[in-house]
């Protein structure tokens, strides 16, 4: 994912746990503020709120990667462009290559609610279409998936909604797999017009989540995709395995004293119907990443329906004495609207991961409507260990309410592997020795820019496992045209061959495959025809590259796959199966897509 001031999930987290804003007033690049802005409500034509959470670069796109032309590139939503870059990040990630994940069925779904980037329409300049359909049917397209494919819009909820209607489809057994996730962008400054006309905006660009002063939200920009799978598979298939969901729900708020006005009693309901799907005790949820939008009606109606799911009344909810941590993503970032499903489900995730509790901003003085003397809830407001379940895992839930009373939530833990998982593992090790590398790009420049981001990540990580790298490398990679591959022996080792190539410096031996420098071997899959890879080739070459698995010569194998073969890595002779570990993901070489029109009035 992608979120403001936060380019990777490594710096989203560094982000929340020092507590930082990342709320800004709305960049030039986008449109001229000024221009709209007044403070005041009330004011027609006149946006009173000019702050928000940002992205960077929401005009750029590798088009070339995903085989789009630049024309088609100018006239497709960014919010479709940043999606697809985002799943194939959350496949790598996952250590799936393109291969392996298009043996399973796989279905797509996202939450999406603007559609604005086709207001910038020009007679000279195309139509651009701004589909939200189109943001997941791309991606199924793009990766020749066969399973759902669809967008949903239930405004703030979409794409929590998302996520649960695709665990729905994989308790089903319809599917083997789902990309779920969310993408929300401010492409134009009549949201900000529209948002000002509800009395929708924070008038001073804070999201004060259960603060004192909340008076509304700072929108926010963001893109987030998660890769669920049953839980046997993932174990089965050695996944990495970031948090188990042990149970969604969806329901609406049917008809209140108002369209926007939130449903205490439909959002305990829904509470706690996850909880019972979910089978866990309310006292076993640690903490609870709110909805929290900051305002001083939708603020206090959801305490109220957390007291009513969790205990039935405040008095029976604090006679233990126990507080459960709440909090809202939205503080640190802004409201994402349709992304902010996923962004909170995020923000949990590296919790868990660092099993740490991030603070929640803008509440040093708590909202007074709100009695938290008489819940059993507190609002996190500094970081903090999350202390042990003892014998239970960590749990967490996540929910999102929809300004049009359409509500989701989720159950969700950290995965604890089983003792005898644990004894195999220590029992079991790859075998020690040298390991095969290989790492290959679309072009050299992309190439040189993902030698880069591994060194600074070899350089972090000295202790990492070789053959964790090495696997993750081979069968979570999708090989592309320019190759380098590495036979090393330590993790070291590895950093210092890589550190020696440059892609320009004509480094190519006589020997085809092998460079100059001990232990690299670079190639290109356009020669896959002639040299090394035009001998391997039938059913005698393919039995030849399995006589070299089987023998683990990786030399041989190395100067092969760089010369454009095909390298069946899963078939290496190793002493037990490596781990498939969090290794940097594709460099997309980004470049400028965007409707040259004028914004009327706006510019």
């Amino acid at each position: 994912g992608r979120y403001p001031e936060a380019p990777t999930l490594d710096a989203f987290w560094q982000n929340l746990r020092e507590g930082r804003d990342s709320i800004v007033e709305v960049p030039a690049e986008r449109w001229n503020h000024a221009a709209i802005f007044a403070p005041g409500r009330n004011r027609p034509g006149k946006a009173y709120s000019k702050w928000g959470g940002f992205l960077d670069g929401v005009d750029r796109f590798d088009a070339r990667f995903f085989n789009i032309s630049p024309r088609e590139a100018e006239l497709i939503d960014p919010q479709e462009r940043l999606f697809i870059e985002t799943v194939w990040e959350t496949l790598e990630d996952a250590g799936y290559s393109r291969d392996a994940i298009d043996r399973l069925r796989v279905g797509v779904y996202v939450g999406a609610m603007w559609g604005h980037y086709e207001l910038h329409a020009g007679a000279s300049a195309g139509v651009p279409s701004s589909s939200f359909a189109s943001i997941a049917n791309r991606v199924s397209y793009f990766f020749d998936f066969h399973g759902p494919s669809m967008a949903i819009d239930t405004m703030c909820s979409s794409s929590l909604t998302a996520i649960h209607l695709a665990c729905e489809a994989l308790r089903g057994g319809g599917i083997d797999a789902a990309i779920a996730g969310g993408v929300n962008l401010s492409l134009h400054p009549n949201k900000y017009l529209s948002l000002s006309q509800g009395n929708f905006a924070s008038t001073d660009g804070r999201c004060r989540s259960f603060g004192e002063g909340g008076d509304g939200y700072v929108p926010g920009e963001g893109v987030g995709a998660v890769l669920l799978r049953p839980l046997a598979a993932a174990l089965r298939d050695g996944d990495r395995i970031h948090g188990v969901i042990r149970a969604t729900a969806i329901n609406h708020g049917g008809k209140t004293n108002g369209y926007t006005v939130p449903n205490p009693v439909a959002q305990s309901d829904l509470i706690r119907e996850a909880l019972r799907a979910a089978r866990v005790d309310p006292g076993t949820i640690d903490y609870v990443e709110t909805h929290g939008t900051g305002t001083s009606l939708g603020d206090p109606i959801e305490i109220t329906g957390l007291v009513r799911a969790f205990a039935g009344d405040a008095a029976q909810a604090t006679g233990g004495g126990r507080r459960c941590a709440i909090g809202s993503v939205k503080s640190n970032i802004g409201h994402l609207e349709s992304a902010a499903g996923i962004a909170a489900l995020t923000k949990v995730l590296l919790q868990l991961r660092h099993r740490t509790l991030a603070p929640s901003l803008h509440a040093e003085r708590l909202n007074p409507h709100i009695d938290f003397d008489a819940v059993p809830f507190a609002v996190q407001r500094s970081l903090a260990p999350w202390p042990d379940g003892g014998d239970r895992p960590r749990r967490a839930a996540v929910s999102s309410f929809g300004a049009g009373g359409a509500n989701a939530h989720l159950i969700v833990e950290e995965h604890v592997a089983a003792a005898s998982v644990l004894d195999a593992g220590a029992a079991a090790t790859p075998d020690a020795g040298p390991e095969a590398f290989v790492l290959s790009a679309k072009t050299r420049e992309a190439l040189a820019a993902y030698v880069a981001r591994l060194l600074a990540f070899l350089a972090q990580t000295p202790d990492a496992s070789l053959a964790d790298i090495a696997y993750t490398s081979q069968i979570g990679r999708t090989p592309m045209q320019e190759r380098l591959a590495v036979v090393a022996t330590t993790v070291e080792d590895l950093r210092q061959i890589l550190a020696r190539w440059r892609p320009d410096a004509g480094e190519a031996s006589s020997s085809p495959g092998r460079s100059r420098i001990e232990g690299l071997f670079e190639g290109s899959a356009r020669d896959a025809g002639s040299g090394l890879g035009g001998l391997i080739d039938g059913e005698a070459g393919e039995a030849y590259v399995r006589t070299l698995l089987q023998g683990r010569d990786l030399e041989k194998l190395a100067r092969l796959w760089v010369s454009g073969v095909e390298v069946d890595w899963s078939g290496l002779r190793r002493g037990a199966r490596p781990e498939r570990v969090a290794l940097p993901t594709y460099p997309f070489m980004r470049e400028r897509y965007w409707i040259d029109a004028p914004t009327p009035g706006f510019d």
